[in-house]
């Protein structure tokens, strides 16, 4: 080893110039060559790909084109007889209910007042409104008559609200005795031009007559609505009394430009549809005037068309067949073609797609695929022109560098081991620590080595300064764990009393969690002043996941309850509203649910897996009761929940609670148990809310003793006193 001014022969300086010389001439060489050999097989396949990418796209696409236009225009079909069998459906549902609860009022017309009713009038219009109209001859003094609107008459509010709720137009009783209840927001169309109210007897109507001859649920073919002179179908049902006999039809309009509206919308350009009854004959008639099929077509049967392929796919979905997508013949050319039934009505609808559209992506694609080619081919010789000269530039910048950083590398690496040695030979005494200095941090095993020093010197700073991290940071959670429980109590019903001024009732409902933040929860509202929503539900799993669960669970079950649904429903809604967005938690809630009729005691509940409910009657113990259990809410979807009806006297309670109380467990693995619960309610069953929840509370501490809680402990109790007297 032999020195030359600063640099050092046959050192590890001049070892490391050498070897990455070497290195450089070697992958110089090496990378030109690949470059080269690379640059004309790349420019090759190009030439190559583009040609055969042109002769794929015209055998390929043109039947890629026909599966998606197949695909997509029987996907379609399928989409628009769901919304049209979706409209019938609702329009059905809106019958039913109100023929159902107007059979119920003529059943029973002693257990209902006489409401007030009178004729349409002019300034109500805007206004959603119930009035009366006659039919010519018909004595609006005739006692029958005056009776039985009048009792008929407490629908007008229901029949109201599901107008507002369900996007109807109308809704209408027609009376045998000449008299015709409906509720529209249009009053100033019953009125002539000289401001006479119109006469109407709907038992010369054709949904009347139709509903009345079959006596079941009935749908009309098209006709001109008598009032509005809109082109509608009606959905009409008959009501019958006692005795057989018939005493009201029900109906409700549809008005077809609205559901043509919804469906053309949805539908893309050169799509046409078309409505047939089940007797084959087009019904949505705006819609069949644009349909490409013959004049005779459009009022007749369109099984017996001359288009055969239109014929067969007509029959085919009136024997209830999804028909595939064919290319058929129609009136003006060459038409992809498919047809769906719809169950609600037995109907059909049949919806055509040009031919010569599905051709026009084609024509573009191989244009545009073309230019794009002449393009690439163009920029690609430019580009690989520059790169060249780019590259043999860049090579001998790269060259020059590195053996100027050869003999830099060098000295950096000897320079720092020299300092490393002699840092180290002056540790001593009480100077124990090795700190990094700049001069280490050379990115090698001379860094790794300095560091290994520092960090051993470091260690018990480092320890230290760990602890107060881990200290400050559990500190942080249980600061925000301790606000979560605050926002998840907020959101509970708090008061006492619950619903100050009420006579009628008292509930009383306790949570306590299991760690900060539970899954358990209750909830209960005045759905409006005489119906009482009550709710307790126990969600999967503890902490932070199964409140925000909880959270979302309450949220839902309110909205969907404060809407004036019924227990199963409420529960089937929120179990689709849970099932939409639960892929990933897998969590899942049980559920019991109840609503209390005020003026009469009557309850009606409904149980998604959750614990059974006790019941107390005047002078009787607490008694369980073993209701009827559905699967608990976000398992599956499609799940449809039974209720079931308890009738409440003055005095009669009701308990309720989540599997925290009778699973509590005590040191000695034992559980609570619901006998020593039922035990424990009736210790005083006559005592107030209050004391019958701490009553149980008192029994479950006693028993779990020094034991943790394992899980939300959560209890609701309601005793209802009675109908609440009116001023």
């Amino acid at each position: 080893m032999r020195k030359f001014r600063n640099l050092v022969i046959g050192g590890i300086q001049s070892k490391v110039f050498n070897l990455i010389l070497f290195t450089i001439l070697l992958l110089s060489a090496a990378f030109t060559a690949v470059y080269l050999y690379h640059s004309n097989m790349l420019t090759q396949l190009v030439t190559d790909a583009s040609r055969q990418q042109e002769e794929s796209i015209r055998g390929i696409t043109g039947q890629v084109m026909d599966a998606v236009v197949k695909q997509s225009l029987e996907r379609s079909n399928r989409t628009d007889a769901d919304i049209a069998d979706a409209m019938f459906d609702s329009a059905a549902q809106r019958v039913r209910f109100v023929g159902e609860r107007a059979a119920q009022l003529l059943a029973h017309p002693e257990d209902y007042p006489q409401a007030a009713w009178s004729g349409p009038r002019a300034e109500d219009d805007g206004t959603w409104t119930a009035k009366v109209i006659l039919a010519d001859g018909t004595d609006a003094r005739d006692p029958a008559l005056t009776v039985k609107a009048g009792l008929l008459a407490n629908l007008s509010e229901s029949m109201i609200s599901l107008c507002r709720t369900m996007n109807a137009s109308t809704m209408y009783l027609g009376l045998p005795e000449g008299a015709h209840l409906s509720v529209s927001d249009r009053s100033s169309s019953w009125f002539t031009e000289e401001g006479r109210i119109k006469s109407y007897d709907p038992r010369q109507r054709g949904w009347y007559q139709k509903a009345a001859a079959e006596g079941k649920l009935v749908f009309t073919d098209g006709e001109w609505d008598a009032n509005t002179g809109a082109y509608c179908i009606e959905c009409a049902m008959p009501v019958y009394g006692p005795d057989g006999s018939l005493q009201a039809v029900v109906g409700t309009d549809m008005f077809l430009t609205e559901m043509e509206r919804v469906m053309t919308g949805l539908s893309a350009e050169g799509e046409h549809f078309l409505l047939l009854n089940q007797n084959g004959v087009p019904v949505l008639a705006p819609q069949a005037e644009s349909f490409p099929m013959s004049e005779t077509d459009r009022t007749g049967d369109v099984r017996n068309s001359a288009h055969a392929g239109l014929a067969r796919a007509a029959a085919g979905a009136l024997r209830g067949e999804t028909v595939g997508v064919e290319v058929a013949a129609l009136a003006d050319g060459n038409y992809y073609l498919t047809a769906a039934p719809i169950p609600s009505t037995g109907w059909v609808l049949l919806t055509a797609f040009e031919e010569r559209l599905s051709a026009q992506p084609i024509v573009l694609l191989q244009d545009s695929q073309s230019r794009i080619q002449q393009e690439a081919a163009a920029v690609y010789a430019q580009k690989n022109r520059q790169s060249r000269i780019t590259s043999a530039i860049l090579g001998l910048i790269v060259v020059a560098l590195a053996l100027t950083g050869a003999l830099v590398l060098g000295f950096r690496i000897v320079r720092p081991l020299n300092r490393i040695t002699r840092r180290i030979s002056e540790i001593h005494g009480e100077n124990l620590e090795f700190k990094m200095e700049d001069d280490y941090r050379t990115g090698d095993e001379v860094e790794e080595l300095a560091r290994s020093f520092a960090d051993l010197s470091h260690k018990t700073l480092e320890y230290v300064d760990t602890v107060k991290r881990v200290s400050a940071e559990k500190e942080r959670i249980r600061n925000e764990l301790t606000l979560a429980n605050q926002i998840q109590a907020a959101m509970l019903p708090h008061l006492i009393p619950a619903f100050p001024g009420r006579t009628d009732f008292d509930i009383l409902a306790s949570m306590d969690p299991a760690k900060e933040v539970g899954g358990d929860f209750y909830d209960y509202s005045l759905v409006d002043d005489d119906h009482l929503y009550m709710v307790i539900a126990d969600v999967s799993g503890k902490g932070v996941p199964a409140a925000l669960f909880m959270m979302a669970s309450k949220i839902i079950l309110q909205s969907i309850a404060m809407m004036g649904k019924h227990p199963a429903e409420i529960l089937k809604k929120t179990n689709e509203a849970v099932c939409s967005n639960n892929d990933e938690t897998q969590m899942f809630v049980t559920v019991w649910l109840g609503i209390l009729e005020l003026s009469t005691g009557r309850l009606v509940c409904a149980n998604a897996g959750h614990e059974y409910p006790v019941f107390k009657r005047t002078g009787e113990p607490f008694e369980l009761y073993k209701d009827k259990h559905g699967l608990v809410i976000g398992a599956m979807e499609g799940l449809n929940y039974r209720e079931y009806e308890i009738q409440m006297k003055p005095g009669d309670k009701l308990f309720v609670y989540t599997d925290g109380v009778p699973e509590a467990g005590n040191s000695r693995k034992e559980l609570f148990g619901t006998d020593r619960m039922m035990e424990a309610l009736n210790r005083e069953p006559e005592a107030p809310l209050t004391e019958v929840l701490q009553n149980v509370r008192r029994a479950v501490d006693a028993f779990v003793g020094d034991a943790e809680q394992a899980d939300d402990l959560t209890m609701l109790c309601l005793e209802y006193k009675g109908p609440q007297s009116r001023a």
